[in-house]
């Protein structure tokens, strides 16, 4: 008679990598530590509109295929993301108080594909995705405070259904 086969729970495993701060700093700073954060904000919203990256227009010419200046946008984007994990990994840089920064690999999963379609569908019919939201709406379009609810709605949505979804 053979043993019974015991099954493994990589759930764990993989919920673990799934934590909002792994490479959270075990360093605390005064308060005002985090006006760099604001500055930086605020140059990377100017860098934004300036560059029309959050103009509703563009987005629709992008996914009407009328322009190539989003892809450009994206695609850029892409390249220097890709090379600077590239540089992280190969010369195991640290973050500017000298802690290790911590790339894990991530399974690949058929609901990184819905929600990605999904996530396309919204952009499309918005003309916004969530990181220039508040730029769009500093730019005067007050309109777009009902997608920056729908994405807060729908982000609840998903962490009430996350446990029943398969990951």
């Amino acid at each position: 008679m053979s043993a019974p086969i015991q099954e493994t729970n990589t759930d764990f495993e993989t919920r673990s990598l799934d934590a909002v701060c792994v490479n959270s700093s075990e360093l605390t700073h005064p308060w005002w530590f985090n006006l760099k954060y604001l500055a930086t904000g605020l140059l990377f919203g100017i860098i934004l509109t300036k560059a029309e990256v959050i103009s509703w227009f563009r987005i629709q010419e992008m996914f009407r295929l009328q322009s190539f200046h989003m892809f450009g946008v994206i695609g850029s984007a892409v390249a220097v993301g890709a090379l600077s994990v590239f540089i992280i990994k190969k010369f195991d840089i640290r973050t500017i108080y000298g802690e290790k920064i911590d790339l894990h690999d991530r399974p690949f999963n058929k609901g990184q594909i819905i929600g990605g379609l999904m996530f396309g569908f919204g952009w499309a019919m918005t003309g916004a995705c969530p990181g220039p939201l508040f730029a769009q709406i500093g730019t005067g379009a007050t309109v777009v405070i009902a997608t920056l609810f729908s994405a807060i709605a729908g982000t609840w949505v998903y962490g009430s259904v996350r446990e029943k979804l398969p990951h």
